[in-house]
């Protein structure tokens, strides 16, 4: 009796006796299954939440692993590398991989730009011309007083660049399309007092967090004086430097009063000035008025 008992409870934790009361009842044998089933099923759901946790802990250590079999094989995320003809010309090569390539460029010291004006930019602006490169780049303004600098800039931007001018650039840096970005040995420091030397980082974070921060400094800085759209508004407060009123303005330019009036409001919003005679003073010192 007692053997008989045991298979009967093994029959009830099976599912396929139901226990009510001490009577014994068989339950349909699909109904039995279900439940078995349902179980197994359940079971595995678990199982399977045990090893998504496992993998979401450990996921910064497979990352980590990644890189270091990266750098073992070779193509790693960063690379150090010095010379002004290899950082002009990787420009230029990445932008034929992978055309039309973006590039955002701060070029923080006279030096530097100096030696681009001299000696590199016209890859640059052959490749602009061609559609293989759009460039966006931001100098200090004192860089528009060099030699050869204004013929270039102004080639540059008849080329479909864009340049834009702050009073202080933080450091040198770039950004490459979307997958790559250029940083200095020393942020802040002059790249040719290091010998050029510069990291090509190949790191989605880094590459967009130095987009955010070109962004941000473009959005803060201001158009060439002869670049497009600002032409008009130098016209005009080269001529009120001159001591003349709105109308002799718009008799010597050929436009309306009203037009004269509106380059001053565009050239005050520009150049962050409160009055005409603010955005005279500061138009001067950004080299508007030469």
């Amino acid at each position: 009796m007692e053997k008989v008992t045991r298979q009967l409870d093994d029959l009830v934790k099976l599912g396929v006796v139901d226990e009510r009361s001490g009577e014994y009842l068989a339950r349909h044998p699909a109904a039995a299954l279900g439940r078995v089933i349902a179980e197994r099923l359940e079971r595995l759901a678990e199982e399977s939440r045990m090893i998504d946790s496992a993998l979401a802990s450990i996921r910064g250590l497979i990352h980590d692993y990644d890189a270091g079999r990266d750098y073992q094989s070779g193509p790693f995320t960063v690379e150090m590398l010095n010379g002004a003809d290899v950082l002009f010309e990787s420009v230029v090569g990445m932008a034929v991989q992978s055309p039309p390539m973006e590039l955002h460029t701060a070029i923080p010291d006279e030096r530097t730009m100096s030696d681009f004006a001299r000696k590199f930019a016209d890859p640059w602006i052959d490749a602009q011309q061609r559609n293989l490169l759009a460039v966006h780049m931001i100098l200090p303004v004192s860089a528009l007083t060099l030699p050869g600098v204004r013929d270039l800039l102004t080639r540059l931007l008849e080329a479909g660049g864009n340049v834009r001018t702050l009073d202080r650039v933080p450091s040198w840096f770039m950004t490459a399309g979307a997958d790559v970005a250029g940083l200095p040995a020393f942020w802040g420091g002059n790249l040719p007092d290091h010998a050029y030397h510069f990291y090509l980082v190949r790191t989605p974070i880094v590459v967009g967090m130095l987009r955010a921060l070109f962004i941000e400094l473009w959005g803060r800085a201001t158009p060439l004086p002869w670049g497009r759209g600002t032409d008009g508004m130098a016209q005009v407060l080269r001529l009120a430097a001159q001591g003349l009123c709105d109308e002799s303005i718009a008799r010597q330019l050929g436009i309306s009063v009203r037009t004269v009036r509106a380059r001053f409001a565009g050239a005050m919003a520009e150049l962050g000035a409160q009055s005409r005679f603010q955005a005279g003073v500061e138009a001067a010192r950004r080299g508007w008025l030469r």
